[in-house]
């Protein structure tokens, strides 16, 4: 496994009480719970649209959609942020990896938290509607695999370098604005990429929904997109745009990876 460049602070190093639970599960836990928000509110919307209004698919609909998505994600960043990095879906995690910021066995629990999350959300949103089936995401009329693979693949490479350049790289206090600065990209490509394929940008997002109203119509572009445009983003920002050491630290002067990151 290589080694983190950046090894992140973690809140087990500063002088305290012994937390109850380990720093990895914490922050699994923390994913878990934000993602479950996140799609909650999100897909939610989308209950709340079709209870009120007969025909859903207006300019005024995809406005709503496209706040609640983004005032959603900012909110379960920031209340993740500080434990788990607030990734909140798997292709976040992915990008992160990629970028060597996390190891791999941490991402691994981290995918199968954000999954459980959105599962829970959806048998949630299920129950409290009175057995409605989730809506989940799906391709526009007339639209081709093919161009919602790429139109994922360019929006999660946006969403994915915002959360790169604010949440992960936190230079020069920005991290500060990272929780609204990555749901104002969020709800800005779903305004986008809304009417030709849902704009999951998040395979999390669109696996919970699929798996409670069973409808797998298309799921595979909501993984593959999502995947590459992250992994993308996160070499491009971690191996040519973000700032590099001159020279890589000695041996002995590396610190070593934290016990609970595996």
């Amino acid at each position: 496994m290589l080694p983190t460049r950046f090894p992140s602070r973690r809140a087990d190093d500063a002088a305290g009480p012994e937390p109850l639970m380990p720093s990895t599960s914490r922050a699994v836990l923390s994913e878990l719970v934000a993602t479950a928000v996140f799609v909650f509110a999100a897909e939610g919307s989308l209950y709340g649209l079709w209870k009120m209004y007969s025909e859903t698919g207006t300019v005024g609909g995809l406005l709503v959609v496209a706040v609640a998505h983004a005032l959603a994600l900012a909110a379960a960043v920031a209340l993740s942020i500080n434990t788990s990095g607030g990734h909140v879906n798997p292709a976040v995690t992915f990008g992160v990896l990629v970028g060597r910021r996390i190891s791999f066995a941490r991402a691994v629990l981290y995918w199968v938290a954000q999954l459980l999350g959105s599962v829970l959300a959806a048998l949630l949103l299920s129950l409290v509607s009175g057995g409605a089936r989730p809506m989940g995401s799906a391709l526009g009329h007339g639209i081709h695999e093919r161009h919602a693979l790429l139109l994922e693949v360019v929006m999660t490479f946006g969403l994915m370098y915002t959360v790169y350049a604010t949440a992960v790289d936190r230079n020069d206090g920005v991290g500060a604005i990272a929780p609204v600065a990555i749901g104002f990209v969020l709800g800005a490509n779903i305004l986008t990429g809304g009417p030709f394929d849902g704009a999951a940008m998040n395979p999390a997002r669109a696996f919970g929904p699929a798996l409670v109203g069973w409808n797998w119509s298309h799921h595979w572009v909501y993984w593959v997109g999502p995947m590459i445009g992250a992994g993308l983003a996160g070499a491009l920002y971690e191996f040519v745009v973000g700032e590099q050491p001159d020279q890589a630290p000695p041996a002995a002067a590396r610190l070593p990876e934290p016990v609970e990151d595996y």
